[in-house]
């Protein structure tokens, strides 16, 4: 038996300018102009060109052509599209950040440089290309010699790959292929002027790795044979090493080079806080020259080509106004949004001293503003500030609070800070436990419970107390 019920079911359905709008706002400014570009080069109907003088010969001058003229119902006044919320500057002149070279193109560009058969050139651009963010090689020999074999039809043996290995272990950054951090360590200390602190470092790695590395400095000094003045010569040699090579070159882009521009500029004059929004080139929405006369001629044919062209224009000039739209929503969004965490920031993006930063949720921005948490959180991805005292992305900005021992609600990050303060003071040869870190921050005025502590010590990447032992 089949029953049916009939009922209504309420459901709510985004028109294209909100989906649109949605997209434009996460996008941050430098992925907003390929969109921009893009849409000029699929969209007829948009033009960037500069607009006429009334000067220029009319005969010279891009005919405008209405939808009036082709259909009477939906007639559109020339006002409403056009956009000019940004400034004038056709290309405006960026502040850029972070252009780093990929890592495997730095290491396969070296590679070019040594001289090597084809074959054994291909077994190095393996191996290079099977190391990871850090610069480590994380796989044995035999597991390399075997996916050379399934993965890239190149037969080998160990012998080939770890002398190819030790061709890229040549390379810089220095340290790189190592396959952990002593043989890291070591590689570096290897290509250095052998001084009496690099040769006892050496011998430290060496033969006592674990030992140091568990700070058991007096057993280390005592089966060396080092007095306490060479083994802090030593350490102060080991802790200036790289322990991450391949952070120091950025592989987490497909382009060469990484631009990171400001979508504002905050600036401070005479005491006041000046938002900007760098300036962009929106173009006008207007019909074209070739376009209109296109139109025209489609107009004069028969009815049918007339209403077909009359169709496909309004599809067109409707998507341009979509656009448009869009654009004009995505920059009140950023600036209210923007303008409402500086509000609620005030006092800290005066001088960005991160002990003002109050404890602030994507909840706090959307209640000033009006707008949906999610409509913040959108906002907030991959949008960047440039301060007078540096570059932040926004996330930067929110951080959850808790309260001081006067009830008053203070952020973690400022938190974080006094914490890390706590840990600069301790005497290093007693370095403080985190119940005794506790302990300092009740004193200093916190109250923080001790698994507070240690979350907020690793995220810091503090060591135990035991790993910030020094001599």
């Amino acid at each position: 038996m089949i029953k049916q019920e009939l009922g209504l079911k309420q459901q709510q359905k985004l028109s294209p300018l909100q989906i649109q709008t949605i997209k434009l706002i996460e996008k941050p400014i430098q992925e907003l102009e390929q969109i921009v570009r893009k849409e000029l080069e699929e969209n007829p109907v948009l033009d960037d060109s500069p607009a006429e003088s009334k000067d220029d010969d009319p005969d010279d001058a891009p005919r405008e052509v209405s939808l009036s003229e082709l259909n009477e119902d939906d007639p559109t006044p020339s006002y409403k599209l056009h956009v000019n919320n940004y400034g004038k500057d056709e290309r405006p002149q960026y502040n850029t950040f972070s252009v780093k070279q990929s890592f495997t193109q730095s290491l396969m560009e070296q590679l070019g440089f040594r001289d090597l058969s084809d074959h054994e050139r291909s077994v190095a651009s393996f191996i290079i290309g099977s190391l990871d963010e850090d610069g480590y090689l994380r796989r044995d020999l035999e597991s390399l010699v075997d996916d050379l074999a399934f993965r890239a039809n190149i037969s080998t043996d160990e012998d080939e790959v770890a002398r190819m290995l030790r061709v890229i272990q040549e390379f810089d950054p220095p340290g790189v292929g190592a396959r952990n951090l002593r043989e890291c360590l070591l590689i570096q200390l290897r290509g250095m002027k052998h001084t009496p602190e690099v040769v006892n470092a050496e011998r430290i790695l060496s033969d006592y790795f674990d030992e140091f590395s568990n700070r058991h400095f007096q057993k280390v000094m005592s089966r060396l044979g080092l007095s306490e003045e060479e083994m802090k010569a030593a350490m102060a040699r080991i802790v200036k090493l790289n322990p991450s090579p391949g952070g120091q070159v950025d592989d987490s882009y497909n382009d060469q080079a990484q631009q990171i521009i400001p979508d504002f500029v905050l600036n401070l004059e005479d005491g006041e806080l000046r938002l900007t929004m760098p300036r962009f080139s929106i173009p006008e929405i207007r019909v074209n020259k070739k376009y209109a006369e296109l139109l025209l001629e489609a107009a004069s044919s028969s009815e049918r080509q007339k209403k077909e062209a009359a169709t496909f224009v309004k599809q067109k000039m409707d998507s341009a106004k979509w656009f448009v739209e869009a654009l004009k929503q995505r920059h009140h969004t950023l600036q209210s949004t923007m303008q409402a965490i500086l509000d609620y920031q005030h006092d800290y993006f005066l001088d960005g001293d991160e002990s003002h930063l109050r404890p602030m949720v994507l909840k706090d921005i959307a209640e000033k503003t009006g707008f949906d948490i999610s409509t913040i959180s959108r906002v907030v991805n991959s949008k960047y500030i440039e301060t007078h005292f540096g570059i932040f992305p926004l996330k930067y900005f929110f951080s959850e609070g808790l309260e001081n021992q006067e009830g008053e609600e203070v952020s973690t990050r400022e938190l974080k800070k006094v914490l890390q303060e706590c840990v600069d003071a301790e005497d290093k040869r007693k370095p403080l436990t985190d119940d005794q870190l506790v302990t300092e921050m009740n004193r200093r005025g916190y109250k923080v419970a001790r698994r507070t502590i240690a979350k907020y010590r690793d995220q810091l990447g503090i060591a135990k107390a035991r790993l910030r032992k020094e001599l």
